[in-house]
């Protein structure tokens, strides 16, 4: 099962970083349209859409590679003093009330708002208008995508519920770490009994 777990990791951690690659698609993208526009008196209508698409699509796929970093905010300060198994039985139910409604909701409709825009052949409003029917199909396979790596994170609370300590994920940059936030909340407990700080 750990395997498995990882490997769906390992997707979500590729599509996270492949649609990663946008924020350089957009840098250059408007680096060009900023030049184009005040130096060569030449702006382009359509680099304002394709900015739009760009970022939505880079936000939108970025969700099950944050997921399975365990990056989604949360109210760390009070989760992290939980023990796993009441971490587990928190996230748990959060994931069947809210996560699979929600996400199961957003690829259905995105299943079918992108089929009604290919069926028109959707173009943006603009003097230059852009196809908009692929960026749409962006939303479902967000939505897949988020579903997949929701069942893996299932699987853990399940397994943490049982075993009582979570099944290992693959590491990556953490904003707060809670270990070391513990640590200092204990120093300064021991500190104030010894010292004797009110």
């Amino acid at each position: 099962m750990q395997k498995l777990l990882l490997a769906i990791d390992a997707v979500s951690t590729w599509i996270g970083k492949a649609a990663a690659w946008a924020a350089v698609g957009l840098t250059l993208l408007i680096s060009w349209e900023v030049f184009s526009r005040y130096v060569m008196n030449n702006p382009h209508a359509w680099v304002f859409d394709a900015q739009i698409m760009l970022y939505g699509t880079m936000f939108m796929l970025a969700g099950a590679y944050t997921l399975s970093k365990n990056g989604h905010v949360r109210g760390d300060v009070l989760y992290g003093f939980f023990s796993p198994r009441a971490q587990a039985g928190v996230d748990l139910l959060l994931y069947f009330v809210f996560f699979l409604p929600g996400v199961i909701a957003l690829t259905w409709a995105g299943w079918t708002y992108a089929q009604e825009s290919l069926a028109i052949r959707e173009q943006t409003f603009s003097a230059t208008p852009l196809p908009l029917y692929p960026f749409k199909f962006v939303i479902p396979l967000a939505g897949a995508t988020l579903l997949l790596q929701g069942f893996a994170e299932i699987a853990r609370c399940i397994i943490c519920l049982r075993e009582g300590q979570w099944p290992s994920r693959e590491r990556d940059v953490e904003e707060v770490d809670v270990d070391k936030l513990k640590e200092m909340v204990h120093a300064d407990d021991h500190g104030a009994s010894a010292g004797g700080r009110p």
